[in-house]
């Protein structure tokens, strides 16, 4: 890790060959390989058979990989983990949204309102709609020009759906509701209100956390 940032190596950069490692770093080979496969395994570099060593992308898909296992590992309660990483991602959004809030130009509320509105013929139709969940929460912090955001929101948001996807939860047993939660946010981020705005992301959490209790309990 230290050569990558001593020689300033960005990400998709070729790495030094085996032979190289072993002689700048003066280790063994199965210690240059052994430490390339724990970099692979934390997205920091990546192996391509045949072609060679590159620095990764230092994703955060160990972090979505540890919190699943973590979750589902809680022994007959996952939910309560699941409520752990709920609680700490509705105190980044509540937080985001206020940082937001009376800022968004017209164009910004427009686009986050036709995400609500395809949500809304989507639960008329009665297809699930998780993308456009999605969606409308990497909109709505985009002003923000933070890179970090959305893959965090994006972690936390692939962990959600893989432990739905392993328990065999349903989709959305509220769309309408969902819906109504997620125009409010809009509602108060156009009238400019920071302090409702907060409060719609507060109910819209609430929503999810009761949601996947009754989930777990076999309630739809």
């Amino acid at each position: 890790m230290q050569l990558i940032l001593d020689r300033r190596l960005r990400a998709g950069a070729p790495l030094p060959t085996e032979a190289e490692l072993m002689e700048s770093l003066g280790v063994s080979r199965n210690s240059v390989r052994e430490a390339l496969k724990a970099l692979q395994a934390l997205d920091i570099v990546e192996i391509r058979h045949g072609y060679g060593t590159y620095v990764g992308e230092a994703s955060l898909t160990p972090l979505v990989d540890g919190l699943t296992f973590r979750t589902l590992a809680q022994q007959g309660d996952d939910t309560g983990a699941l409520a752990e990483i709920l609680q700490i991602r509705e105190v980044l959004e509540e937080g985001l949204v206020r940082r937001v809030a009376g800022k968004l130009s017209d164009a910004e509320l427009a686009r986050l309102e036709a995400v609500v509105a395809r949500m809304e013929e989507a639960g008329r139709a009665g297809r699930p709609f998780p993308e456009l969940d999605r969606e409308f929460h990497e909109l709505l912090y985009a002003s923000l020009g933070n890179a970090l955001v959305p893959q965090l929101l994006g972690a936390f948001w692939t962990v959600f759906r893989r432990v739905a996807g392993v328990r065999g939860w349903t989709d959305d047993p509220t769309p309408g509701v969902t819906v109504r939660r997620h125009r409010d946010i809009v509602i108060a981020l156009r009238a400019g209100d920071v302090e409702g705005a907060q409060k719609a992301m507060a109910d819209h959490f609430r929503g999810i956390e009761a949601r996947a209790a009754q989930e777990s309990r076999g309630v739809g």
